[in-house]
């Protein structure tokens, strides 16, 4: 598939940037399906607000953690989800393990 260079519109500031091509090939080489809704400054800009603020969500702050039993080793353990009944939780320790020995 050949790219060409595209203007696009910043939603954050409304200054028109252009998406390069190289960029697209980038793009598309990882999958990614969306075009850049920001300019290559606001990009950065919001990138350095997510890495000041502790986490990768944004305003939102840290997940909270969960206290649960590991499901095969019988450790407790905090996860970053709510344990539902029913499903298996597991430590790090198990959780690796089980990962990387499927049935």
């Amino acid at each position: 598939m050949a790219f060409a260079d595209k203007t696009l519109k910043c939603v954050e500031c409304g200054v028109d940037f252009t998406f390069l091509a190289s960029e697209q090939e980038f793009f598309a080489s990882r999958g990614y399906q969306n075009e850049p809704k920001r300019c290559p400054s606001c990009r950065e800009s919001r990138r350095r607000q997510l890495q000041t603020s502790g986490s990768g969500f944004g305003s939102r702050g840290p997940r909270p953690l969960f206290s649960a039993v590991c499901a095969q080793c019988g450790t407790n353990t905090q996860v970053p989800f709510e344990p539902r009944q029913g499903r298996p939780v597991y430590c790090n320790t198990c959780y690796t393990k089980v990962r990387d020995n499927p049935r």
